[in-house]
């Protein structure tokens, strides 16, 4: 029985390895809650069996069976994307349920989910993906599989040519697959697949994103923004600053910024920042971390764990230049982005 309903969805083309296995696939047009008639256009020009997350590699007569179901229903945009089905590997995956990435296209199908900006981070299941996806070589001629590098390579300086090996990694960089609207991006090979842009956001050239990671709004970013760490609207994160991720560390708590914080050059956090916190420049403050809790005055309040004031706004995080304590006292000012920075991206 088929189900009408799938959690996402899409037509892609995928690149293979030398034994015929796909490595990785680029989705032009994914799609979030397919309605139920691209659904049953995709069922049953492919024969997928309705309820089970998965994918079909399209043959030639499967791609015209698609084509010509897609332009019947109305889906032009779909159909276009066949318009040389001979050209390359096509194939479709179907989600029907969220569950974690079980192959190779799953997880690529994810991770362009969030690229896109149809999920925001943490909003999908991403169990399991390194072990899902393969670590290739990303190169000036797409992705290359491990094994088939070397004679590549020769192949290479036979036409006279050299192959440019920019990274050996699981995740290839963003703008490779999606360049979302209204940001501005100084080093795009800071910016892995799987990170989430938000509209306005500008990442300078010392800037990080990683996947299930990034911005929900306008934003300065100049520092590291870690796997899973998600920063507020009106936030800068300053020159060489950091976020504590929490795939190194073996620890569960998601970091996070809030809006309108400020995170000054070569400072970090490894707590959840509340709406319109600052962290000193140089000052890294973990959860862990003793801070002395100040009233307006300046006098101690309490002497408490950063972790336990996550959800205390307008805070200023400093160290004591006379006794090196940390402190944290009432802000007496916002800060602000530069308006003309980020409305014109």
């Amino acid at each position: 029985m088929q189900s009408n309903t799938a959690h996402s969805g899409a037509i892609g083309l995928a690149t293979k390895n030398s034994n015929h296995e796909i490595i990785e696939v680029y989705y032009p047009h994914p799609h979030i809650q397919l309605q139920a008639e691209l659904l049953e256009c995709l069922l049953s020009s492919t024969n997928m069996p309705g309820g089970a997350n998965g994918f079909v590699e399209l043959d030639g007569n499967l791609l015209v069976s698609l084509k010509d179901k897609l332009v019947s229903a109305g889906f032009d945009d779909w159909a276009a994307l066949l318009s040389e089905p001979d050209q390359g590997n096509w194939l479709v995956c179907i989600s029907f349920t969220d569950a974690a990435p079980a192959s190779i296209p799953e997880a690529f199908l994810k991770l362009h989910l969030l690229s896109h900006r149809l999920v925001k981070p943490h909003e999908i299941n991403l169990d399991g993906l390194f072990g899902t996806l393969k670590n290739l070589a990303w190169t000036n001629a797409g992705p290359i599989d491990l094994a088939d590098l070397p004679a590549r390579q020769l192949a290479a300086r036979k036409r006279g040519e050299v192959l440019d090996v920019m990274s050996v990694d699981k995740f290839p960089k963003m703008t490779n697959y999606v360049v979302p609207g209204g940001v501005r991006l100084a080093d795009t090979a800071r910016i892995r697949l799987g990170a989430y842009i938000g509209e306005g956001t500008t990442v300078m050239h010392e800037g990080f994103v990683n996947f299930n990671a990034g911005t929900l709004g306008t934003a300065m970013v100049e520092g590291r923004i870690s796997a899973g760490v998600v920063v507020g609207k009106d936030s800068d994160l300053g020159g060489g600053c950091s976020t504590m991720g929490t795939l190194s560390g073996g620890g569960t708590t998601i970091i996070s910024v809030g809006e309108n914080c400020l995170i000054g050059a070569n400072a970090g956090i490894g707590f959840p920042l509340a709406d319109g916190c600052t962290i000193e420049a140089g000052l890294y403050v973990t959860a862990g971390s003793k801070v002395n809790l100040l009233d307006e005055t300046g006098k101690i309040v309490k002497t408490l764990k950063a972790m336990t004031l996550s959800e205390t706004p307008d805070l200023l995080f400093r160290r004591n230049s006379q006794t090196g304590a940390v402190e944290a006292t009432p802000k007496k000012s916002s800060i602000s982005l530069n308006d003309a920075l980020h409305s014109n991206n």
